[in-house]
């Protein structure tokens, strides 16, 4: 990168930026044969003639591969194609056994749709999508094994997946990040795809241009590619946004290639030059009978489809009352929102139900490293919580502090159980009340004619001592509504 010292008004330029996601699909098999497929198995263990490319072997159409890509299609708002057929693209890696891919050209599966993400304003922007379509995945090469080699596995080599290509309407690293996020979690909330960039199992490609404000005219598109984390792609991104402008603010001619994102220097390198469009010579694939996929079929399909993240969002936000950041956070999950929606089956304080959902539970499974589908607690168990709470038999702090923690241990019990072989449940009697107040009161005179005077901060003082006498048991609404008439004779 130029590190000419220049003053450059990086603001007079426009980013243009379009994704290219590959999602690894959950599926028993491969994408075109039987294989099984499992993250880290031992290399070359996972294959077959067919993946393998051996002379003689056919490939056949995998149902839960199309079934899979309809889903995100119908998620995205997208056109599903009736009539489809696979093609070939050919060229030449060391890890693709066959010498070609088996893929999607002209008639992709999904044409059209949308992601739509929060901008950093908070204002909704749809993005749109150029296409979705199926093709198969080659093996990996690695090249840090052997000090003289590079090694091929081929375990990977014929895993289905999806690609998503997007319009070139993302204006920033930050608006990439955004819709990353949004497909990730579109993607787990289906079940097609685990979205673990660090497995290799979500993927990104990003291609990248900048030109002046106002232009008509796209710049040189530059891809970036070795992303294994989202905010990977946002730091990459807004390198090469700087790099790009850098050099043309100092005359130099950007050229099409592809670079690669050192994460540990935080800059992108060049890998290989573009002379242009790459020559696949796409051909329809002989041996895959062409897809002819029903109204019916979809219809099923979509039968199949769970509440979608976006429709839980607006039911949190506007039937439920939550706030727009509550309601982000409980849906960024598909089990944590499930867990939420049982919780509210037993109790109708929504707001409660949030707050211990957000802070206690994800703070006990961060502490832990534990997902909610592991948590011991069942959402009614934290239902008898809010209800011991709201029925002024706990305070809060206890049933945070003692009350929860002791239910994850005997969690058997119901929280009243707990609650009252522990002494938490909160002294409401007004007699008993009244003489802790009265003994809290005796104690500072002077401060009681302070308070007379005006100084109600003491208020205070007097509820620690009413606190202190009763061991927190006493009920700190109804002691405090005592405790001020007592003062204000």
């Amino acid at each position: 990168m130029n590190t000419e010292t220049k003053e450059i008004d990086f603001s007079k330029y426009e980013t243009v930026i379009g994704l290219e996601v590959h999602a690894q699909l959950l599926t028993h098999s491969k994408a075109y044969c039987s294989d099984g497929y499992t993250y880290g198995g031992e290399p070359n263990t996972q294959v077959s003639p067919v993946s393998l490319g051996h002379p003689g072997t056919l490939p056949k159409h995998n149902k839960q591969v199309i079934i899979n890509a309809i889903k995100m299609g119908l998620a995205c708002e997208s056109q599903i194609a009736e009539h489809q057929y696979y093609a070939r693209k050919n060229y030449f890696y060391a890890d693709l056994p066959k010498g070609y891919q088996i893929t999607q050209d002209k008639t992709p599966i999904c044409t059209g749709g949308y992601i739509e993400i929060k901008t950093k304003d908070g204002e909704s922007k749809k993005i749109g999508l150029t296409r979705i379509h199926m093709e198969e995945d080659a093996g990996k090469s690695m090249h840090d094994q052997d000090i003289y080699d590079s090694l091929i596995d081929l375990n990977r080599a014929g895993v289905p997946l999806i690609e998503i290509v997007s319009e070139p309407e993302i204006k920033s690293g930050e608006e990439a990040y955004q819709y990353l996020s949004e497909v990730r979690k579109l993607v787990r909330y289906l079940d097609i795809c685990d979205g673990n960039m660090e497995e290799g199992s979500l993927r990104c490609d990003a291609n990248i241009s900048v030109m002046l404000k106002g232009s008509s005219k796209f710049g040189t598109k530059v891809e970036v590619k070795n992303m294994n984390s989202m905010r990977n792609v946002q730091r990459a991104i807004d390198f090469e946004v700087k790099r790009q402008i850098t050099a043309l603010e100092n005359g130099e001619t950007l050229r099409m290639e592809t670079r690669n994102f050192d994460a540990m220097k935080g800059i992108t390198l060049t890998m290989r030059s573009k002379e242009g469009a790459a020559d696949y010579r796409y051909f329809p694939e002989p041996d895959l009978p062409p897809l002819h996929i029903t109204e019916t079929f979809i219809e099923s399909v979509k039968e199949q489809m769970p509440e979608l993240p976006k429709a839980l969002y607006t039911k949190f936000t506007q039937h439920l009352g939550l706030s727009d950041y509550d309601a982000q956070v409980l849906t960024e999950n598909k089990d944590i929102a499930a867990y939420f929606e049982g919780i509210l089956k037993h109790t109708g304080n929504t707001k409660a139900a949030a707050n211990w959902l957000m802070v206690n539970i994800k703070g006990y499974l961060n502490e832990q490293a534990i997902s909610i589908n592991d948590f011991v607690l069942q959402p009614a168990k934290i239902a008898e919580i809010i209800s011991l709470i709201d029925a002024n038999k706990i305070s809060n702090s206890t049933a945070s502090q003692r009350l929860f923690p002791e239910m994850i241990i005997e969690h058997h019990k119901s929280a009243l159980q707990i609650a009252e072989s522990l002494n938490l449940l909160q002294e409401s009697n007004e007699d008993e009340l009244q003489k802790w107040i009265q003994d809290a009161v005796a104690k500072y005179p002077e401060k009681v004619a302070e308070y007379k005077a005006g100084k109600q901060s003491l208020i205070g003082l007097f509820m620690g001592e009413v606190m202190k006498a009763s061991k927190g048991k006493a009920d700190p609404k109804f002691a405090t509504q005592l405790l001020k008439e007592t003062l204000e004779k």
